[in-house]
C-alpha cells in the first residue's frame, strides 16, 4: 500500500468509539455514530453513550467530572469544570443559552457542559423514538399515530440541542412542525414525486448531479443531524437505499470532476456533509482543491443551526485551509437564532467563509411576512446573508407544507423597500422535472407610455423612466432568467 493510499484509507476508517459499526444490516441512515447494539435502541434520556471500552463517548475526563459532580450533589447545573486537556478547554469555549440550559437540566440532568457541547454526544443521543419524544413533548394523537406508522419512511431524528428549541405543548408551532411527523404525511396529492427535481436522471456518476454547465452537486452522505419533514431528498436521507456513500463512490465522482474541465464549482451536500468526521471531510476538500479547474467549493448544511456544537475551533481551522470555501446554511425560523448558533456562524465567518441562508417556505412555519422579516434580520445580525427562499418541493405527503406561490411573492413584496436590500433573498422554484432554479419576483413594471417606462416603487407609487423603445435594452416583465 502506498503512503497516499494509506492516508486515504485512514481518512475513511471509523473513529474508535464513534463509528464502530454493527454487523447487522439496517434500512436506516448511514449514521456516522451508529448504535453498536443490534437493537439500535436509543440511549435513555440523560445518559452518556458508552464506547466499546465502556467509557462515555465524550471521554474519560468528562466521566470523572460527571461523577465528581454527582457525588457533590450538583447534577450539572452551572458547573464550571477544570479539565486540563485541549479538547476539554475547547468544550468550555461554547456558549449555552439560558433556555437550552434549563431544558438540559430537566431532560438530561446528569449531563455536564463538556458532554453537552460534544457534537458526537449530541448525535449519539438524538431523539429518535416515540418514548423519547413523549418525555420531551406533549404529543397530539395525530403526532403519536404518525410516529408509530413511519415504517421505512423518513425517520425522526432531533439533536438534544435542537429539541430544546421546540414548543413542548403546541403541535402547530413553527419548528415543531418541521421535526415531528403528522398523519398528513401519508396523504399523497397530484404532482408529487419521490424525486421531484429528477436529480437521479442527471447523475453521470452515482451521487454526482451534473445539471448546470459549470457546476455539480456532490452528494456525500444520507445522514443528517436532524430530519426535516419537508426534505426534498427524503427518498434517500435517513436510509441506506441504492446510494453507497463510501470511498470508492467518492473517488469515481472526483475522477469525473477532474475529467471535465468545464466544472468550476462544486457544491457538497447530502444529507448533511458536516456530520462527517474532520478527516473524511478534509480528504474530500483536499481532493477537490487538487483539481486545477475547480475554482471554489460550497458546502450545504443545516448543522450550524441544528448542531452548532459541531463548529469547533479545530474544525474551523481545518476548513480555512481550503479557501475559497462558501457555505449555504439552512434556516427556517427566528427561533433558530440562538447564542449557540451566533457563536457557530461567527466562527465560520471569522475564518473567512461567506455564509448564505437557504429557507424553505412552509405553511404554518414561516409563511408570514413578519416572521420572515424577523428571520432575515436575525440572520444578518449573525453574519449570514439571506440568499434563497425556496418554494416547497412536491415530495410525497408534502401538501400540508406547501403554500400558494403567491405567498412567496407576497413575502418578497413585504421585504423589498421595507427593509435593507441585504435582507431580501431571491424567491425561487426548483422546477419539477429537472428544470433548475427559476427566480420569481413581484413585477415593478407597470407598462409604457411612449418613450417612458412606467414603474412602481415598494409603496405602490408610479414613476416614469425615460426609455426610448429603440434603446439597447429590453425589459423582462415577468421573470428573470434561471440562476443557481
Amino acid at each position: 500500500m502506498t503512503a497516499d493510499s494509506s492516508r486515504l484509507s485512514a481518512a475513511f476508517a471509523p473513529a474508535s468509539y464513534a463509528e464502530a459499526s454493527s454487523s447487522a444490516s439496517s434500512a436506516r441512515a448511514e449514521d456516522p455514530f451508529p448504535d453498536t447494539s443490534s437493537s439500535r435502541s436509543a440511549a435513555p434520556l440523560g445518559s452518556a453513550v458508552a464506547s466499546p471500552n465502556g467509557e462515555p463517548a465524550s471521554g474519560r475526563i468528562a466521566t470523572q467530572a460527571v461523577e465528581s459532580s454527582r457525588e457533590s450533589g450538583n447534577h450539572g447545573a452551572g458547573v464550571v469544570l477544570t479539565l486540563p486537556t485541549p479538547r476539554a478547554r475547547a468544550q468550555r469555549r461554547f456558549v449555552i443559552g439560558d433556555g437550552v440550559r434549563a431544558f438540559r437540566r430537566q431532560h438530561f440532568p446528569g449531563v455536564v457542559d463538556a458532554e453537552w457541547n460534544d457534537w458526537k454526544w449530541q448525535l449519539r443521543n438524538r431523539v429518535r423514538e416515540l418514548g423519547m419524544l413523549e418525555r420531551m413533548l406533549v404529543l397530539s394523537d395525530d403526532e403519536r399515530s404518525a410516529v408509530r406508522s413511519l415504517g421505512d419512511r423518513l425517520p425522526v431524528g432531533i439533536t438534544p440541542y435542537y429539541a430544546s428549541l421546540l414548543n413542548r405543548v403546541e403541535p402547530e408551532s413553527g419548528l415543531r412542525k418541521t421535526m415531528v411527523p403528522v398523519a398528513q404525511e401519508f396523504s399523497f396529492t397530484k404532482g408529487e414525486e419521490a424525486d421531484p427535481l429528477h436529480e437521479d436522471g442527471d447523475m453521470p456518476v452515482e451521487g454526482l448531479v451534473h445539471r448546470y454547465p459549470d457546476r455539480v452537486l456532490f452528494l456525500v452522505t444520507s445522514f443528517c443531524a436532524v430530519y426535516c419533514r419537508y426534505c426534498t431528498r427524503s427518498r434517500l436521507v435517513g436510509k441506506t437505499g441504492e446510494y453507497h456513500f463510501n470511498q470508492a463512490q467518492f473517488q469515481k465522482a472526483i475522477d469525473y470532476i477532474a475529467a471535465h474541465p468545464e466544472i468550476r464549482d462544486v457544491l457538497i451536500s447530502g444529507g448533511d456533509p458536516l456530520t462527517m468526521g474532520d478527516d473524511r471531510l478534509e480528504w474530500l476538500l483536499r481532493s477537490l482543491r487538487n483539481i486545477p479547474h475547480v475554482e471554489f467549493v460550497r458546502i450545504g448544511s443545516k448543522v450550524p443551526a441544528s448542531l452548532p456544537q459541531r463548529i469547533t475551533p479545530e474544525f474551523v481551522r481545518m476548513l480555512r485551509r481550503y479557501h475559497p470555501l462558501w457555505m449555504s446554511v439552512h434556516f427556517m425560523h427566528p427561533d433558530e437564532i440562538t447564542p449557540e448558533v451566533a457563536q457557530a456562524c461567527g466562527r465560520l465567518a471569522d475564518a473567512g467563509i461567506p455564509l448564505g441562508s437557504q429557507t424553505v417556505l412552509t405553511a404554518g412555519v414561516n409563511d408570514d411576512p413578519a416572521i420572515m422579516k424577523r428571520l432575515m434580520h436575525g440572520l444578518l445580525k449573525i453574519r449570514v446573508r439571506p440568499y434563497y427562499i425556496y418554494q416547497c418541493d412536491p415530495i410525497p405527503g408534502s401538501a400540508h407544507f406547501r403554500t400558494p406561490v403567491e405567498k412567496g411573492l407576497e413575502i418578497i413584496e413585504a421585504l423589498r423597500g421595507h427593509t435593507t436590500g441585504y435582507a431580501v433573498p431571491s424567491f425561487v422554484i426548483d422546477a419539477p422535472g429537472g428544470g433548475g432554479k427559476i427566480p420569481l419576483a413581484p413585477s415593478y413594471v407597470v407598462g409604457r407610455e411612449g418613450d417612458d417606462l412606467l414603474i412602481r416603487n415598494y409603496a405602490g407609487e408610479t414613476y416614469r423612466y425615460p426609455d426610448p423603445v429603440g434603446g439597447p435594452s429590453k425589459v423582462a416583465v415577468e421573470a428573470a432568467p434561471a440562476t443557481s
